[in-house]
């Protein structure tokens, strides 16, 4: 058996993210979901400060910008990884 290529392993954790609830995780961990998410689905983050000032979408786009040193496989890998410990417990 052949292990599963990242855009694989990444696109079955998405998958599984959503069908979690946001009730059933931290906000630290939705932070860091969305930001991996982004990372590795966008690539780095563009800071753009609009007129509709939003707290939510601040904290978003910080914890996106925190990892954008980030290669898009990394943040894959460590998306893959906060899900996969989601799972186990």
């Amino acid at each position: 058996m052949t292990e599963k290529d990242l855009d694989t392993r990444f696109a079955e954790a998405v998958e599984i993210a959503m069908t979690m609830t946001q009730a059933s995780l931290p906000q630290d961990v939705q932070l860091r979901l969305y930001a991996f998410y982004k990372q590795a689905t966008f690539g780095t983050a563009v800071y753009n400060q609009s007129e509709n000032f939003d707290l939510r979408d601040a904290f978003k786009t910080n914890a996106w910008m925190q990892i954008s040193h980030m290669s898009i496989d990394e943040a894959k890998e460590n998306y893959i990884e906060i899900i996969n410990s989601l799972t186990s417990k």
